[in-house]
């Protein structure tokens, strides 16, 4: 039997949080839900909120935070570049003083605490898959630095709280995640990729469609954190959760026009700044410490996020592609 936790969940009304809460709620948890809806959004939690063990809290992480909770997942921070490049300053802020306010709070209580981390600390990778011992090829200063380099900073704040004020830490870097609840506005190229297909706009491929991802269903990342905060002290991570599976971009813009039956014609445009090449990770140290890998076949999890998709869409009155 599941022993009953206070759990804290900042970011928790965002896309992968949204998740990870319903997650704990059915467990029997009791969560607390903190978000400031500057990508989260009340409607990701919006079956949660009549639970009796669950709780929502309007907060920003840059502002301390006092609660009575046994474990804390901080999510808190925009992760799609349109996002975080709207207001890099406050993407820092969010990264490194929210890591500094919820490191506080662990250390006060005790509590266990996890760090969603990114695969972006590895940058534009020189070493192909990446491994966690990688130490990344960042630039400090382009127009990603805000994100990119916040979550290292994060990475070096929970280290340092753990070797010096003893707190217990998990981290975990997140790879491309999918599924639905994703902002159909975010820029993530799934999202971007199925809302253009539904509406039988063109999809946009940046360069040649080349580049690869490895792709998760949100599903399987939930249970990988979960897996991870519930190790022993030994384990620290830090730890990729996402999926070895690569796929060329070219190859799923074809695979989306083909699952929505869409008429929508791909259109190239220049690659962005410091957009890496290849994202892929090794997650050896997933499979041996956690027993985890992810589950959910991309043809399964496309479906449901095409099914969530449209029918958002519809619901908002846009046109879908015949």
């Amino acid at each position: 039997m599941t022993m009953t936790k206070r759990i804290l969940v900042t970011g928790g009304a965002g896309f992968v949080g949204s998740h990870l809460c319903a997650r704990l709620v059915a467990e029997g948890h009791q969560v607390l839900c903190a978000d400031n809806y500057f990508t989260g959004n009340v409607q990701n939690i919006a079956g949660l909120l009549g639970q009796e063990n669950f709780k929502a809290l309007r907060h920003d992480v840059t502002a301390p935070l006092f609660a009575e909770v046994d474990e804390i997942y901080n999510l808190a921070c925009p992760a799609s570049p349109i996002h975080y490049q709207s207001d890099p300053v406050q993407t820092t802020r969010t990264s490194v003083i929210g890591a500094i306010n919820m490191l506080s709070l662990a250390q006060r209580l005790g509590a266990k605490i996890l760090q969603a981390s990114t695969s972006e600390v590895y940058g534009d990778p020189t070493v192909h898959p990446q491994t966690e011992d990688y130490r990344g090829n960042v630039n400090p200063i382009g127009p990603r630095a805000c994100y990119d380099e916040g979550k290292r900073c994060a990475e070096t704040l929970f280290f340092d709280y753990h070797r010096q004020y003893k707190v217990p830490i998990k981290v975990a870097r997140i790879f491309n995640t999918y599924g639905p609840r994703m902002h159909p506005n975010d820029g993530r190229v799934v999202s971007n990729f199925i809302v253009q297909a539904l509406r039988g706009d063109d999809i946009t491929l940046y360069g040649d469609g080349s580049q690869t991802r490895a792709f998760c269903f949100v599903d399987d990342l939930v249970d990988g954190l979960i897996r991870l905060m519930n190790t022993g002290p030994d384990i620290t991570g830090p730890i990729n959760l996402g999926n070895p599976q690569e796929i060329a971009m070219r190859d799923l813009a074809e695979q989306v026009v083909a699952m929505t039956g869409s008429r929508s014609q791909i259109v190239h445009r220049p690659l962005p700044q410091d957009d890496p090449m290849q994202r892929c990770p090794d997650i050896t140290q997933a499979r041996t410490h956690l027993g985890w890998a992810p589950m959910v076949p991309l043809q399964d999890g496309l479906r449901r996020t095409i099914a969530y998709f449209d029918d958002l869409l519809r619901q908002t009155g846009e046109a879908i592609a015949a």
